[in-house]
């Protein structure tokens, strides 16, 4: 498809994360934008004071006139997400209309496709090390256009615009987006069991991973984070190289120390050790991110100053361990953790960084297929906090299914202090307890929380 006969761009599922990014770029490229979303939120409020024009009705009348004319569908370009149902009005019109739909990540495939790629693919880890590599770049005289899953707080935006030809971007597993992609450098931060509901089981799921590895153009090269199951089966044409943590690996970390919340490391490297990173970003668990985006960064000759200096202002990324207070005795942090390994990660890192102290996790489950698939794996992982307060699931694109719902995970959690409660009963708890570390987990509208909690919170501390 010939981008440069397209004058306007409708997306129906705009508020996504990976939508609006798209969104983003086409409209600072000149084009009209228009689309459909479900609810409103503080990014289509964004979207809106941008230019893009938002409704949120499932209601062909609408869509603005200029969108939907017949005469139009050479110059429009139609861009659905994933969680879109084929029987949405507003998709059922385009396609009877014969206009060009394309879903999210086939448009990203084909904007990044003649640019060096470089893509991050995991089931967790993929939003945080892209967004670091994005800003070493950045902060580098490489420069790099970047599409991230999430809010950057260097940047304040899911789009990153540069010069050059480095695009930095997620490469999500999800409905297989990322067999869209064909990259220059490929990150692999983690393949744990997900997306059954799409994958059927773990070994087809493995298998998606390895069809996007053999993607990787001939003179590129893979980062693969050391003990992923499927370093074994990449093909030897490929140029692989390991990172990790503190193991022993092509990259990895070295003397972590902490300083506050914050850690100090050295960085070893095939070719050079950077000595004393304070990284801005607190969490053990961004320790290892910022070793992949090192990584990257290395493979690019970035200079080893360069990734110090930038490291040292990484902000992080919004709802990825993201502190929302911090005194000395409450503490609110919230994630976007919606998986097993995950959440476990997520309070692991708390642990560390606040030991001895008494952890209160709010989760809000995302799908049922994924309530149903790791009801145990999630009770385990939850089982490492010393409260839980559950909420009901968020179903995003699915339907109820019978018999799945909170309990499933709420039963199978071997701990006293537990309980289920609506959002409004959330709130009366938050109200009237106590609590000395809040971590919010959760991928649905969990989010609309953290505010209000954060409010409730910083009242308590200032009545002290």
């Amino acid at each position: 498809m010939d981008l440069k006969k397209i004058h306007r761009v409708y997306f129906i599922g705009i508020g996504g994360i990976g939508m609006s990014a798209l969104a983003r770029y086409f409209l600072m490229g000149g084009y009209d934008i228009a689309g459909y979303d479900r609810t409103s939120t503080p990014l289509t409020g964004e979207l809106s004071k941008e230019g893009c024009l938002i409704h949120y009705q499932d209601d062909l009348t609408s869509i603005p006139d200029e969108f939907k004319k017949p005469e139009s569908r050479n110059t429009t370009l139609i861009v659905v997400t994933p969680a879109i149902p084929p029987d949405h009005t507003e998709l059922t019109y385009f396609k009877r209309q014969s206009f060009t739909i394309l879903k999210r990540s086939e448009l990203l495939g084909l904007i990044t496709r003649y640019a060096k790629g470089i893509a991050i693919a995991g089931t967790h880890g993929k939003t945080t090390v892209s967004t670091m590599i994005a800003h070493i770049l950045k902060q580098s005289e490489l420069d790099c256009t970047a599409f991230l899953g999430g809010i950057s707080k260097n940047y304040n935006s899911n789009l990153i615009t540069g010069k050059g030809d480095l695009v930095v971007m997620e490469a999500d597993e999800y409905d297989r987006s990322f067999l869209q992609l064909y990259p220059w450098i490929a990150v692999i931060t983690s393949v744990d069991a997900d997306h059954l509901d799409i994958y059927g089981n773990y070994q087809n799921l493995e298998e998606a991973f390895l069809k996007f590895v053999n993607q990787v153009s001939e003179e590129g090269s893979i980062l693969l984070k050391k003990g992923v199951k499927i370093s074994r089966k990449i093909p030897e044409r490929i140029t692989t190289y390991s990172y990790s943590l503190e193991t022993e690996a092509d990259f990895y970390a070295a003397n972590i120390r902490r300083r506050g919340y914050y850690y100090l490391f050295d960085a070893v490297t095939p070719n050079f050790r950077i000595e004393n990173i304070h990284l801005g970003y607190a969490g053990l668990l961004n320790v290892e991110n910022a070793m992949a985006a090192i990584g990257v960064a290395s493979l690019l000759k970035v200079p080893p100053e360069t990734i110090k200096k930038a490291l040292l202002h990484f902000s992080g990324v919004k709802r990825r361990f993201d502190i929302q207070l911090c005194h000395e005795d409450l503490v609110f942090i919230d994630d976007y953790a919606h998986h097993p390994e995950e959440i476990k990660r997520c309070i692991m890192a708390v642990r560390e960084l606040f030991p001895g102290r008494m952890i209160t996790g709010i989760f809000q489950p995302h799908l049922f297929s994924r309530t149903r698939d790791f009801a145990a794996e999630f009770a385990r992982s939850l089982e490492l906090l010393d409260r839980l307060i559950l909420l009901e699931i968020y179903p995003a694109r699915e339907s109820p299914m019978e018999g799945v719902n909170a309990k499933l995970i709420l039963d199978q959690t071997n701990m006293v202090n537990k309980l289920l409660c609506s959002k409004a009963e959330l709130i009366r708890i938050i109200k009237k307890e106590n609590v000395d570390v809040v971590v919010t987990m959760g991928a649905g509208d969990i989010d609309k929380l953290v505010d209000p909690i954060r409010k409730i919170l910083m009242k308590r501390e200032k009545g002290k």
